[in-house]
């Protein structure tokens, strides 16, 4: 403005001005202007106040409110401070990278998605629900996961072999049948039981936590993609309920709590939800059979008068108990526990457990008994929901000790050549047969002696390897040495099987997994010898080009195979045998309980209920 008047003065000027003069004045104009330029140039903070007035910056604004040259000292005690903290920074990113560098990639890619899961649940809060309406579990791995390699040169080597089977039969599965339940490894194509309805992918669910432990990761994150992608539970089928459970609600639980992944928990979740309508019965005891779709069910039409089968029914307490832990939903931690209240009403007869319970009218249909077929594993899960409980479930504990007692005293047997078996009882007279899926008793026993009421625990010892030497016979006595379907101790015969329908080999695990517990608990080579004696009659009887089989009778020299590589070969039988010659910190037993198909479950630790973090898991 000043300017500008001057300017316009001077051209106002008379014209009458001597040269001399107008000299003087354009002079004392230049003189002016380059005063105002100068001021704005050359004044203390000039080039701020022009940022100030040209651009209206904001760190201008900051410093003016800062202070100016009278906090020059406190500016300069603040940069120390920045700086020594940049360092100290820098050292400590340094240290993360070298740890990081030591790590899997897998490691390293679950710890990043804790930390954004750690986000999310702060960012939701307390109690806070994700997308699918679950709760926001801290994930913590347990610990034993993955294990070392043996110290023992020809232990490593055995332990190698068997990795080498694992990758062989999965790999077959991969090239002709991928997708499909199981594997037809003579004919190289898919095979699916009636047994899972039109759920696809058995053999993938069922291998998950094996191909884990094995640290063959490639294949896990294949099968991963595979389950996130493909596995479909909303089909318009009847299922086992009993299959589904231990082999996919089992397998997606123990894949989520090894690695982390969180497909797995909601997988396991939404199936779990598919299978409750099952349990609307008077009773609550669930049906055998279920349409997903509709949530009808039924019982099989074999078991006697449509009754509910012991096995079935009583081996679902493990799964829906995590399944309430993961969910927030304790319905189905309810449901289980319902069923322990409906036996506890029942007279047992000598202590036994009938295998069949009427759902409808609470009854017991035939008195039939085995801890083979049709019972076994529901013993299996009472000693086994104490022991995930940490030790917490009396009830638990009490039921399973007081039917091994039963068990002992009205079922087991020894033979005049003094092998120990357990028989059947059927309606108060007992049968001398043993069935393969029996000999999982002599880990069980193992599993449950340190336990044991009243200084029993070395009595239940001996029991467990007398039951393990019966098992071992029954397949020493054999051609292939392979152990029948099923074996007896009658008409001068032992641990031999009599007829043809007993004579079959299916790739069984019971008495793999018995050999583990026994090594697991005593350490004497015997049982890392037998197991070795099995892979080698697996290698030699069932490998074929496609996979492995099973045959159909294991006294014949020349075998005839069934053409199935069941999914269990792959869940169990390989998978305890890769720990029968594993250390014992491998999935060690203070802290995973295995579920009726090998599937590693964690301990549910006393202070995830005694504290105020009720879904942290350990």
């Amino acid at each position: 403005m000043t300017t500008l008047y001057y300017v316009i003065s001077f051209r106002s000027l008379p014209t009458s001005f001597r040269l001399t003069e107008k000299f003087i004045l354009l002079l004392v104009f230049s003189a002016f202007i380059t005063l105002c330029f100068g001021a704005i140039f050359f004044l203390p903070d000039s080039s701020k106040l022009l940022s100030g007035v040209f651009f209206h910056s904001s760190a201008v604004e900051t410093n003016t409110r800062k202070g100016t040259d009278s906090d020059s000292n406190i500016a300069v005690g603040t940069d120390e401070k920045i700086l020594a903290k940049i360092r100290k920074d820098h050292e400590k990113a340094l240290v993360e990278a070298k740890d990081t560098l030591q790590k899997r990639p897998d490691e390293i890619k679950q710890d990043i998605q804790n930390e954004k899961d750690k986000v999310l649940k702060e960012g939701l809060g307390k109690g806070g629900k994700d997308d699918d309406n679950l709760p926001v579990i801290e994930y913590v791995r347990p610990p034993g996961a993955t294990g070392h390699e043996p110290s023992n040169p020809e232990t490593k080597e055995r332990r190698e072999k068997i990795k080498e089977m694992m990758k062989f039969a999965w790999d077959s599965y991969k090239r002709y049948a991928w997708g499909s339940n199981e594997l037809r490894p003579v004919s190289m194509q898919g095979h699916s039981s009636n047994l899972f309805g039109s759920i696809k992918g058995a053999t993938i669910v069922d291998a998950l936590d094996t191909l884990y432990v094995m640290q063959m990761y490639e294949d896990f994150e294949m099968a991963t993609e595979w389950v996130e992608k493909n596995l479909d539970f909303n089909v318009n089928a009847e299922v086992s309920v009993f299959e589904v459970n231990i082999r996919f609600v089992g397998g997606l639980l123990s894949a989520y709590y090894l690695s982390g992944k969180e497909v797995f928990r909601k997988k396991a979740i939404q199936l779990g939800e598919k299978l409750l309508p099952a349990f609307k019965t008077p009773t609550g005891i669930p049906w055998a059979l279920l349409n997903l779709k509709s949530g009808i069910g039924r019982n099989w039409p074999w078991a006697s008068g449509g009754s509910s089968i012991l096995a079935e029914y009583g081996t679902l307490h493990l799964e829906f108990m995590h399944l309430s832990k993961l969910s927030g939903n304790p319905a189905f931690a309810e449901k289980v526990m319902n069923i322990r209240k409906v036996l506890n009403r029942l007279d047992k007869p000598q202590g036994l457990y009938p295998n069949y319970l009427n759902p409808n009218s609470g009854q017991w249909g035939q008195h039939h008994v085995s801890v083979g077929g049709l019972g076994d594993s529901f013993y299996e899960y009472l000693l086994k929901a104490w022991l995930m409980s940490d030790k917490t479930d009396e009830e638990g504990k009490k039921l399973y000790y007081d039917a091994l007692q039963a068990i002992e005293t009205s079922l087991m047997r020894k033979s005049s050549g003094g092998l120990t078996y357990i028989a059947e009882w059927k309606g108060g007279l007992l049968e001398h047969k043993m069935g393969h899926l029996t000999c999982f008793a002599g880990g069980m026993i193992a599993l449950g002696a340190d336990g044991a009421p009243e200084d029993k625990t070395g009595h239940q010892m001996e029991q467990a390897a007398e039951i393990a030497r019966t098992c071992h016979e029954s397949y020493a006595r054999t051609t292939l040495k392979l152990g029948p379907e099923g074996f007896r101790f009658d008409g001068g015969v032992e641990a031999i099987a009599t007829r043809q329908n007993e004579k079959y080999f299916i790739l069984r695990p019971e008495v793999i997994e018995t050999y583990m517990y026994m090594w697991r608990f005593t350490h004497d080579p015997k049982y890392r010898e037998w197991g070795w004696e099995a892979v080698q009659a697996l290698e030699k009887h069932c490998r074929v080009e496609g996979g492995y089989s099973g045959v159909r009778d294991v006294y014949s020299s020349s075998p005839n195979h069934d053409d199935v590589q069941q999914s269990f070969y792959l869940a169990e039988t390989l998978k305890y045998l890769f720990l029968l010659f594993s250390d014992d910190d491998h999935l060690p037993f203070e802290h995973w309980v295995f579920n009726t198909e090998a599937h590693p479950l964690p301990v549910i630790k006393k202070e995830m209920t005694d504290t105020d973090k009720p879904n942290q898991l350990e």
